[in-house]
């Protein structure tokens, strides 16, 4: 064999890689944080009657409106209380007309002298004890109605009920006794934590009236969604900085008409922070790890894969934004990176869109 021929047909040629182009556009800037969903309303359901559970009206776990029926307390002891007190006061009714009826009467026998002074003045004090008496006797029946009503135990908020954790024949204790809990369901709060240097950033455009009331916006993606796909809008921030941590606590409203939002969930949230400024976006796919450092393969004019350490931030239109260690002149691979092996290794590049690496028309090759 000739010795030449087998020394050239010895090295495979280089592998064929995707490679596009840097995108350089202004886009807005954004901060990202995470948070956790929040009902608005969250209310403790307790009886404020003592008394045996004599219904369950609810099914766990339902929507309720304001001012359903919960759960129903025995009402015989309130109704007898009830019963009692409004027969007290029939006899204060009485007794102030017979009172009134004597009053009358030393009113025309004190023209004849017939009584004393003393007696008429006993008489007077007489009848406007027995109008005293009817005012207490008619508070005792507005308070036993109270009480009465009481048994019925309504849902203060319109929500989602919990379980019942009372069942029928259970003794609730007044004020103490737990029944169940209801959260309000739409809207609903995201709180999220933003760092110090974000707040007086913030505060810094505010007072340069670089903000807008569209600048409170927020778009919010939870723990199995890609991106930010729900809007929402900021409508408090705390009133002072957690000096331990560095951060002040901030809430968003969200719509929750279809009830994807439940309280407690993970979110992530994502926060305009300022005008829009020239960046360099790349294709996640095309990022690497060492350790704790991000890096992507660039293409050189001589065909070579140069390593390039990289400072990314956050995702903008499915583009990952690069701070640092890019150009916009740079070629980075997109597709087929596990065919380099080290920096420096020659490469055949053939150009694919950034946004699309595995469009169809992509050579086959790089699939």
């Amino acid at each position: 064999c000739n010795s030449e021929q087998a020394s050239s047909g010895g090295q495979p040629p280089p592998p064929e890689v995707g490679v596009a182009q840097v995108i350089a556009k202004p886009v807005q800037q954004w901060d990202e944080y995470t948070g956790r969903i929040s009902a608005i309303d969250t209310v403790e359901l307790r009886p404020r009657a003592s008394g045996y559970v004599q219904q369950v009206a609810y099914h766990e776990g339902q929507d309720v409106k304001r001012g359903d029926l919960m759960f129903q307390i025995d009402p015989r002891p309130y109704r007898a209380a009830l019963d009692n007190a409004e027969a007290q006061l029939a006899r204060a009714r009485v007794a102030q007309r017979l009172e009134t009826i004597r009053n009358k009467r030393a009113q025309s026998l004190i023209e004849d002298n017939a009584i004393s002074h003393e007696e008429l003045d006993l008489r007077r004090a007489a009848q406007a004890q027995s109008a005293a008496d009817v005012q207490a006797a008619e508070a005792a029946v507005a308070t036993a109605k109270l009480n009465l009503s009481f048994t019925e135990v309504r849902a203060p908020v319109s929500g989602r009920a919990s379980r019942a954790l009372l069942t029928v024949g259970n003794l609730a204790t007044a004020d103490e006794t737990l029944l169940t809990t209801v959260v309000s369901q739409d809207p609903m709060y995201v709180y999220f934590d933003a760092d110090e240097n974000s707040y007086l950033r913030y505060k810094e455009q505010e007072r340069k009236n670089e903000r807008t009331a569209q600048d409170n916006a927020v778009h919010v993606g939870l723990a199995n969604e890609i991106g930010y796909p729900h809007t929402g809008r900021v409508d408090f921030l705390d009133n002072q900085v957690n000096p331990t941590i560095g951060t002040v606590r901030a809430r968003a409203v969200l719509s929750n008409a279809d009830r994807i939002f439940t309280p407690g969930l993970f979110a992530r949230v994502q926060f305009v922070s300022g005008q829009k400024a020239q960046a360099l976006l790349i294709d996640d796919k095309a990022i690497l790890t060492d350790q704790d450092r991000k890096y992507v393969y660039a293409v050189d004019k001589d065909g070579k894969a140069q390593r390039k350490d990289v400072v990314v931030g956050g995702i903008v239109d499915g583009l990952r934004v690069v701070r640092s260690g890019l150009t916009p002149e740079d070629r980075i691979v997109v597709v087929g990176l596990q065919k380099i092996f080290y920096p420096g290794m020659p490469v055949t590049p053939a150009e694919v869109p950034m946004d699309k690496p595995s469009a169809p028309g992509a050579p086959a090759a790089l699939a």
